[in-house]
C-alpha cells in the first residue's frame, strides 16, 4: 500500500501572494522564493512534528478568521514571533496557551488568515 510520508505544502488564496509571501518573509524569515517557496527547516526542534488534522466544519477554533484552513508555524521563540507579527501589522488573536506539549499563540495576517504559533516542549504530542 502507498503511503503518505508528510505534508508536502501548505497552500492558500491570497489577493496579493508576493506581497503576503513578503511579508511572511520579513516578519518570519518564510523564504519567498517566486510562486512556490520550498520550506524546508534544517532541524525540528525537539518534541516538534508535523499535525495533519480535520476539524469538525462546526468548530470555532479558526475564528475570527472566515477561512476553512488555519496554518501552524513551529517557531524557536514564541513572545519573540508575536511581537514581530504585531510589529508587522497582524492582530492578535486570542491569548498564549500551554501544554505539556508546548505553548501556542495566534495571530490574523494581513489578509485575516488565522495562523497558530507553535513553539514546542520537548515532549511531542500523542
Amino acid at each position: 500500500m502507498a503511503k503518505a510520508l508528510g505534508v508536502g505544502g501548505i497552500f492558500f488564496k491570497s489577493k496579493d501572494p508576493a506581497a503576503l509571501m513578503k511579508w511572511y518573509e520579513d516578519t518570519l524569515g518564510v523564504p519567498a522564493m517566486g510562486e512556490f517557496a520550498p520550506f524546508l527547516p534544517a532541524t525540528m526542534p525537539p518534541g516538534g512534528c508535523t499535525v495533519f488534522s480535520a476539524f469538525k466544519d462546526s468548530t470555532d477554533y479558526f475564528a475570527p478568521s472566515q477561512q476553512s484552513f488555519m496554518v501552524n508555524l513551529v517557531v524557536d521563540d514564541l513572545d519573540g514571533a508575536l511581537r514581530q507579527v504585531t510589529q508587522a501589522g497582524a492582530t492578535l488573536a486570542g491569548e498564549v496557551q500551554s501544554f505539556d506539549y508546548g505553548r501556542f499563540g495566534w495571530f490574523l495576517d494581513p489578509e485575516g488568515n488565522k495562523v497558530e504559533l507553535w513553539e514546542p516542549s520537548d515532549t511531542p504530542p500523542v
